[in-house]
């Protein structure tokens, strides 16, 4: 029997209540069964608050991750500037032997000590080097070349 009962308190089955409540309800002005209106304000205004604590704490949160990419950009920077440093550091003390500066004159310079016999070799068939440059890509001569020959054509009579 408690099965019967429904919140209003009034006992009897549900078309019971259908034909009863009808009058009932009309009675009250209510016009048929409705929800709490306070719990839809309620959810209202629970979804303003949780819309403004979003809003208000978005704006920091997209703060926070630009500097943490910042941080990380700045911390790449720094270990390719340390990087470079110890290159530079070592080509430093590089420079600062003696034996590698004359190392790099032979081979770069071909500066020759007054006590050492230096040669260079010269190939001695000038059409076969001549030959594998007209095979590869055309080759613009050097400047200096360009300037000796305006040069001599400007001397030739005409």
């Amino acid at each position: 029997m408690a099965d019967d009962d429904d919140r209003t308190g009034r006992k009897g089955g549900r078309d019971g209540d259908r034909a009863a409540g009808d009058g009932a309800a009309d009675e009250h002005g209510t016009g048929g069964r409705r929800g709490n209106p306070a719990l839809t304000s309620r959810a209202a205004i629970l979804a303003v608050v949780v819309c403004a604590i979003a809003l208000s704490l978005a704006y920091p949160v997209r703060e926070y991750i630009a500097q943490r990419k910042e941080i990380a950009d700045l911390r790449h920077q720094e270990a390719v500037a340390r990087r470079q440093v110890e290159q530079l550091a070592l080509r430093k003390q590089q420079l600062g032997d003696k034996s590698y500066i004359e190392r790099e004159a032979t081979r770069r310079l071909h500066y020759c000590r007054p006590d050492v016999k230096c040669y260079i070799v010269l190939d001695g068939s000038g059409a076969e080097g001549r030959q594998a440059r007209q095979d590869g890509p055309a080759r613009k001569p050097p400047w200096y070349e360009t300037l000796w020959r305006s040069v001599e054509a400007a001397d030739r009579p005409r």
